[in-house]
């Protein structure tokens, strides 16, 4: 059964970037013969839609802060794509596993990838420039059309890949949530300091 290890893959992909996945897929299948993509993906309209999505991503996602709030809206999003991926994949190939099987598949690895990526955003946007931003941002995209392109023609392949990346995520998760709770208690006595300050400026 080689569409599993595809939509687990397109999936953990979509959490991490929804649109890059049906954009790249689709131009997969629609120039380089790329049999195990659905038609729908290949269609001008998904591919016009995609690539726009995929620029104001591309833009949002590489701005402190401005990262979070995007991620915080795509909480919903990024897990009904990979679903949704993966149950065309399974339509694709009819009677190898089922729609909803498809869609479990997809859209939990997508949520699981999805979070990962959320809480180290968060990490790295305790840091006091941008460009940790733009290079993490940068690698996501890199390692998306990797592994998208790797799964389509290496499916096991591409999956055993993006199951050490996931558990690498998980990791890096534990290992950021001391510095996300340090960065809020550093605030959290920030304010309190100016709070404290303005008191006594206001004293007579």
């Amino acid at each position: 059964m080689t569409i599993l290890p595809l939509i687990f893959t397109s999936g953990l992909a979509s959490g991490i970037n929804a649109y890059a996945v049906v954009l790249l897929m689709g131009l997969l299948g629609r120039f380089a013969d790329a049999g195990s993509v659905p038609p729908a993906l290949e269609r001008t309209d998904v591919l016009i839609a995609a690539a726009v999505l995929f620029l104001m991503e591309a833009v949002a996602d590489k701005i402190p802060y401005v990262d979070s709030v995007w991620d915080v809206v795509h909480t919903v999003i990024r897990p009904i794509a990979g679903a949704v991926v993966g149950v065309l994949i399974a339509g694709h190939d009819p009677g190898s596993l089922s729609d909803v099987a498809a869609g479990a598949v997809g859209g939990t690895s997508a949520l699981v990838s999805h979070l990962v990526k959320a809480s180290l955003r968060m990490a790295v946007n305790t840091s006091p420039e941008p460009l940790s931003n733009i290079l993490v941002s940068i690698s996501e995209d890199l390692g998306v059309a990797g592994l998208v392109t790797l799964a389509i023609f290496h499916p096991w392949l591409a999956a055993s890949i993006a199951a050490v990346v996931l558990a690498v995520g998980l990791l890096l998760v534990w290992l950021a949530v001391s510095r996300i709770r340090a960065f809020r208690a550093r605030r959290r006595e920030r304010r309190e300091a100016k709070a404290a300050a303005r008191g006594l400026s206001h004293q007579p």
